[in-house]
């Protein structure tokens, strides 16, 4: 299975691979990425792999059956080729941003408003939270958005770990997801921001709270039967 770099390194840029498999000339397993797959809301990355300096460009990243496939651009790479790999960068740390912010507004979501994640989507330009609660107004997300910007202000670092199911089991504060715990995994990583919040989650995330910027609340919509859905940007 593909060693997957970014889950104890957000911030590794480039590395250095071997070419597990080839399929239909564009499919490509490594034995190690950093290319995040698309999931849990967060897109693909995109970037290069280049072998003896020509360049393939990754256009997507999707994991299938546990293993992380990259989909380039052009015919060429073999099996057991050795190649180097390069993050488009601006892209993931833009994603890294919006992730780790989701992560804060979901902590005050949940303990302001014993509100559950229902869903969620991080683009380049904004990101989109739906959720459940029972008592909403703009006003109130609003308040939730200025508290999180106070917080942001306090720098706390965000670190990751792991524990098994039985231990995230014990705390259901920790899976805030209203699907609950994937039922295929045993080991959980989880990544904390200070000691305000600990989630389980497989995305990327920044190191240091301010390096989100500060969250502009965009637009809220009340789906109806306590479905919400909130816009945010970054400035």
């Amino acid at each position: 299975m593909t060693e997957a770099l970014y889950m104890n390194d957000s911030y590794l840029k480039k590395w250095d691979a071997n070419v597990k498999s080839v399929k239909e000339d564009k499919y490509i397993l490594l034995d190690k990425t950093a290319f995040y797959p698309k999931g849990g809301g967060q897109p693909w990355d995109e970037g290069f792999i280049t072998r003896n300096g020509e360049k393939f460009r990754v256009v997507y990243v999707g994991k299938f059956s546990g293993e992380i496939s990259h989909e380039v651009d052009k015919p060429g790479l073999k099996e057991g080729d050795n190649v180097s790999c390069e993050l488009d960068w601006e892209r993931r740390y833009t994603y890294m941003r919006y992730h780790t912010a989701c992560h804060l507004i979901s902590n005050i979501l949940y303990h302001r408003a014993d509100a559950k994640i229902t869903g969620n989507q991080i683009e380049l330009d904004k990101s989109r939270m739906d959720f459940s609660m029972e008592d909403y107004s703009p006003e109130k997300l609003k308040s939730f958005i200025d508290e999180a910007n106070e917080i942001i202000k306090k720098n706390l670092p965000i670190t990751i770990d792991y524990m098994s199911r039985e231990e995230v089991q014990q705390n259901p504060e920790l899976a805030r997801l209203a699907i609950g715990l994937p039922q295929d995994i045993n080991e959980f990583r989880i990544v904390r921001i200070g000691d305000l919040d600990e989630q389980v989650d497989g995305g990327t995330h920044i190191k240091q709270l301010q390096e989100i910027g500060t969250i502009e609340l965009s637009k809220t919509v009340n789906k109806g039967a306590q479905n919400r859905r909130m816009y945010f940007i970054l400035k």
